[in-house]
């Protein structure tokens, strides 16, 4: 029988809020850990930044963050750090890290009709990596890319409690929905961890029912992997989350966080 290992501190990172949907699932799998969510709020979204921009500007700020956490592992929690800035994450720093990448070997494995739509921003689904991902993986499946440039604002809004529209976000997905050959979109890969917040909508609002894949419960999975076994701790502090920006969170946001476990 292995060794226990006290309670590890796991930093979550994203570059706003949709890392919660990580951090949900990496919660229910790892409960004994102690946790700290940072959200680089300060410099969201991602996509307005440059590659060399942002690879500079992640590297240095995960170097402050590991610094002051002193974390035990790191969860890029946001598909565009990962396909772009974890090389040099992993490059750089001796802390492991666990990456987000869209789902699209399971999301062609399981689709039926072989017709499937990868749903990012408009950075991840342009990137080479992802294009990589679909040749490798495919599966023979008709895979389309469909880059939104408002849903992952949409969900930050909504969080905040600023509700918006059912039409907008019917429009945002509506490019991810063929209708082609006798052969209807079965499967649509949720390539940003924004994108699960507005799950309930997304599948409200399908032209026809498909089935939604977050890539949440896979990392959560490979995180349990790598912590192994913990002794259990009385009494740990509730997630805290820090925002770049240093802006406090409003009160209508605090209510969210503690949707997900989190302190403010």
């Amino acid at each position: 029988m292995g060794a226990v290992a006290a309670a590890p501190t796991i930093l979550v990172f994203d570059s706003g809020l949709g890392g919660l949907t990580v951090f949900r699932e990496v919660l229910k799998a790892c409960p004994d850990a102690r946790y700290v969510y940072v959200a680089d709020d300060a410099f969201f979204p991602y996509g307005d930044h440059g590659e060399a921009e942002l690879v500079g500007r992640v590297v240095a700020l995960m170097g402050e963050l590991i610094e002051t956490y002193r974390p035990d592992l790191i969860v890029i929690a946001c598909n565009t750090a990962s396909t772009l800035v974890l090389p040099h994450l992993r490059a750089r720093f001796s802390v492991p890290f666990v990456g987000t990448v869209p789902a699209i070997k399971p999301a062609c494995a399981q689709s039926v009709t072989k017709r499937v739509t990868v749903l990012g921003t408009e950075a991840t689904v342009s990137r080479e990596y992802t294009r990589a991902l679909i040749r490798d993986f495919a599966n023979g499946a008709d895979v389309a890319l469909v880059g939104s440039a408002r849903l992952a604002a949409f969900a930050e809004a909504e969080l905040h409690g600023r509700p918006v529209a059912d039409q907008l976000i019917a429009q945002e997905i509506k490019p991810c929905f063929v209708d082609a050959g006798g052969r209807r979109t079965d499967t649509i890969v949720l390539a940003c961890t924004h994108y699960p917040l507005l799950l309930d909508r997304l599948e409200r609002l399908a032209p026809w029912p498909a089935a939604f894949i977050d890539p949440a419960p896979a990392i959560a999975r490979r995180v349990a992997d790598l912590s192994g076994p913990m002794a259990s701790v009385e009494a740990l502090a509730p997630a805290r989350i820090v925002f770049t920006s240093g802006r406090p969170p409003s009160a209508t946001l605090e209510v969210a966080l503690t949707r997900f476990g989190i302190g403010a």
